[in-house]
């Protein structure tokens, strides 16, 4: 089945809208659906444990309404909320966006940095980064300080991602960036030209290991 479906499991939809713009060069004549969806049961940003535990058992019910008709799942959120109990509802293969953005990064550089939303988000990620194994290849991880409905003021957003984008660089030491919010698609592009060093969109980083997947 030649179709990916990507779930923005907050309930933005400029944040769908925003990520389905980003994927727009995956998509090829005759290749594979690339589909973007919204969470209706999930907050307007995931922002705390209690919200990834709250959209969950949605997700995964979802995930097992749609399995009959889709090739590979995308969760596009970068704590990856219900990643394994997604894979135990259905056959299809699922790609979390935080792990395969790691995974694209190793292949980049040496040592990665995170921008992140918010600094109540790190603790979240660090965690994730030792469960996976990869303390050694992680830089730092620093907030920007904006929620993610914040993320839409792009004048305010490309500065603080483009100046904590730099810290990691020269302060942490890392040679490639992760954007560690799928709401922050629309500016990869802009921060890596101002940095000078590759910087790892999540989605798209997801959507490319699912179009392999799926086209094998």
């Amino acid at each position: 089945m030649s179709r990916i479906l990507v779930i923005n499991p907050n309930s933005s939809h400029a944040v769908t809208e925003g990520m389905d713009q980003a994927l727009d060069p995956l998509r090829m004549e005759g290749g594979p659906t690339i589909e973007c969806v919204t969470l209706a049961e999930g907050p307007p940003g995931i922002e705390t444990q209690e919200h990834i535990d709250a959209v969950v058992e949605p997700l995964c019910s979802l995930v097992a309404q749609r399995s009959s008709d889709v090739g590979a799942f995308v969760i596009a959120c970068y704590s990856d909320p219900g990643l394994q109990q997604a894979r135990s509802r259905t056959s299809a293969p699922v790609f979390g966006i935080a792990e395969s953005a790691m995974l694209t990064a190793l292949s980049r550089g040496r040592r990665f940095g995170v921008i992140s939303i918010l600094e109540t988000s790190i603790p979240r990620h660090h965690r994730y980064v030792r469960t996976l194994g990869l303390e050694s290849r992680c830089a730092g991880d620093r907030a920007i300080g904006l929620g993610v409905a914040e993320l839409t003021d792009e004048d305010v957003t490309l500065e603080r991602l483009v100046s904590v984008g730099r810290e990691l660089r020269d302060e942490d030491g890392a040679d490639v960036v992760i954007l560690g919010c799928a709401g922050m698609a629309r500016y990869r592009r802009r921060v890596e030209e101002a940095m000078g060093v590759p910087v790892v969109e999540p989605t798209y980083a997801a959507v490319t290991l699912a179009l392999g997947a799926v086209m094998q």
